[in-house]
Formats: C-alpha cells, structure tokens, sequence
C-alpha cells in the first residue's frame, strides 16, 4: 500500500510541471485574445463614427476618442484615423475634386493598437505583444 503511495507521488511530481504549463500558456492566449478582439472593436467603433455623417467623416479626433471609448480597459490603447476619397472606379481622388465614373465617395479608415505582455515568459516562442486592426468603412 505505501509503494502506491510513493508511485502516485512520483507521478503527480512529474505530471505537474505539464499541467501548470499548459495552463500557463492558456491564460496567456486568452490575455492575448481579449485583447486582439477589443482593438478590432475600438477600430470598427472609431469607422463606425466616421460613418455616420460627411461631418464626422473629417472629425479624426472624433473618430480616434470613439475608439478609445470602445475600449476602455486595454492600457496603452492609441488609434489614428483617416479619411480618403475615391471615385466608383476604384482610383483614388481629392475630396475636393471631381470623378469622370460619378461621385466621389467618403472613405474613413481607423488603425487601433494595443500591446498585450504575456504573464510567462516562453524563450523558442518570441513574442513583441503589439496587436493592431484597421477598420475602413464608407461614409454616409
């Protein structure tokens, strides 16, 4: 009885090291995940208030602040915002100017970025932690 006292033990002692790595490596992509998904979501919500209107549309600071309140608990998180114009083919053209294919359309484009540090440190899996999204979306 005590000899499988001592096996289990010894079986404990060598499993252990795994399961505490393997959940290691779980919290750190989950971190790493959150964080990925709420920099996509402040991109989209700083677009999205680009969107809305032609006046919003030139409001970068206004697009960049809506960003920013998507996410509030991701430290460190900046965005930067964009408007472009383009006409219906595809070229790219002044806001101010004209298009020989028809209207010039309203562009914004919100770039988010955040870095996410894991809680473990892996050597043979270099990892920087910046996670960034763009967001584009036409203007109303």
């Amino acid at each position: 009885m005590g000899a499988r006292r001592g096996t289990a033990t010894v079986e404990f002692a060598l499993v252990a090291p795994l399961i505490l790595l393997l959940t290691a490596a779980v919290l750190d992509y989950t971190l790493l995940l959150r964080t990925a998904i709420s920099v996509a979501d402040a991109a989209r919500a700083g677009a999205l208030y680009g969107s809305l209107s032609a006046a919003n549309a030139s409001d970068t600071a206004g697009m960049q602040s809506a960003a920013a309140k998507a996410a509030p608990d991701i430290t460190g998180l900046t965005a930067t915002a964009a408007r472009t114009c383009q006409c219906s083919d595809g070229s790219s053209v002044n806001c101010s100017g004209t298009c020989a294919s028809g209207p010039v359309r309203v562009y914004v484009q919100v770039t988010a970025r955040a870095t996410c540090s894991s809680i473990f440190s892996y050597a043979p899996v270099p990892f920087g932690g910046a996670v960034t999204s763009t967001a584009s979306m036409r203007a109303q």
